[in-house]
């Protein structure tokens, strides 16, 4: 696998979840500083034009959550994500996509500070999904309960961003809790290394 990745971006999701699968992966910086996500090869990759995006083999993955997903059911036995099958499957998705869906966008409205009816968000508004995932978390130690999935990378790197990194949201305990267990986890220290460069 390949996976494309630039300092500073949401690649430190997907640069998280490589590391926790184990496997070997190649790291192919794609600096969107220099342009290098708007080359033709790149594009042909991503028509977007953003990282994070993967290859493996004949099959191009973007989108952070996406490839997330992509790899967590491509290692099984990571044990990132249940199995089709499993009940806890169905919540796994929900939290998988609530971290693009809901997280990134309840941040941005957060930090930009600007209002938008709950009616038209997609996310309803930035207190409901905070106050929604507070729950969730307060039953923990994961989204899963005792098991540690995929899309704990998917809302813990953007949790550690917007909280602990740059104090866009206002934490709160259960947060601080989370952001805290996910920093301990040896592959998002490994991540952080690569990622500072």
């Amino acid at each position: 696998m390949k996976l494309y990745w630039s300092p500073r971006s949401r690649s430190f999701t997907t640069l998280w979840l490589m590391e926790e699968t184990g496997q070997p992966y190649e790291r192919v910086l794609t600096d969107i500083s220099t342009g290098a996500n708007k080359t033709p090869d790149y594009l042909a990759i991503n028509p977007m034009g953003k990282v994070p995006a993967l290859v493996d083999g004949d099959v191009a993955v973007a989108e952070a959550a996406a490839i997330c997903a992509y790899v967590a059911d491509r290692y099984p036995q990571a044990k990132l994500a249940p199995p089709i099958g499993d009940p806890r499957r169905a919540k796994y998705l929900q939290w998988m996509f609530f971290a693009p869906g809901c997280i990134e966008p309840a941040i941005l409205q957060a930090y930009l500070k600007f209002e938008i009816p709950t009616g038209s968000a997609a996310w309803g508004s930035t207190t409901q999904t905070f106050d929604v995932l507070d729950q969730a978390l307060e039953k923990g130690p994961w989204l899963l309960g005792n098991d540690f999935t995929a899309a704990d990378v998917a809302i813990g790197a953007g949790m550690n961003y917007a909280i602990r990194m740059f104090k866009m949201v206002p934490s709160r305990p259960s947060f601080d809790r989370y952001i805290e267990a996910c920093v301990a986890r040896p592959a998002f220290q490994r991540a952080e290394k690569i990622a500072a460069g």
